[in-house]
């Protein structure tokens, strides 16, 4: 897997067909419904619970706005990975050309998903700074390895909007 900035776009080429699904499944991450500890973790409260009309504000105004950035922010990256589904030999690796006006949008999905897995696996801060980690041997092992791999990639599209890395010219 290559990762390089051009003019306009953010490039992950020769990515192979296990990290290209991994990829596909960032807007299905993105769903907190099935676990109300994900949903807690996105949705915070502004206060303590006895603070009734603070929180009641944030539901009632605050919550729905963020609801609302969060879908469009998953449509947006939705929308680009729908290069990764051509008719290509299904084992061939692919090339993602991510906009850098969607930059933002990707940031905020990559973010959602690593929070929705990580509350859905209940993962402890030791194991999500492991990255020494054994091999993938379950469905947990996976989902680390998940949020690890869109932990990388929010970090490459932060060092790129901020001017810190390398621009290739070809």
């Amino acid at each position: 897997m290559e990762i390089c900035r051009g003019d306009d776009e953010l490039e992950i080429s020769e990515l192979d067909p296990f990290l290209a699904e991994l990829l596909r499944q960032i807007p299905a991450s993105t769903n907190p419904e099935e676990s109300p500890a994900a949903e807690q973790r996105l949705f915070s409260r502004p206060a303590d619970k006895g603070e009734k009309e603070s929180c009641a504000e944030w539901k009632l105004y605050v919550e729905p706005e963020l609801r609302k950035l969060f879908r469009t922010a998953t449509e947006t990256v939705a929308s680009d990975l729908q290069q990764l589904n051509g008719n290509e030999r299904p084992f061939a690796n692919r090339t993602l050309r991510i906009p850098a006006k969607h930059a933002d949008a990707w940031l905020s999905a990559l973010n959602q998903a690593r929070l929705v897995i990580a509350a859905k696996y209940d993962f402890t801060e030791g194991e999500l700074c492991d990255h020494y980690r054994s091999p993938i041997g379950s469905r947990r092992d996976l989902s680390l390895f998940q949020v690890n791999f869109y932990g990388f990639l929010q970090e490459f599209i932060l060092r790129e909007i901020s001017g810190c890395g390398e621009k290739r010219s070809d």
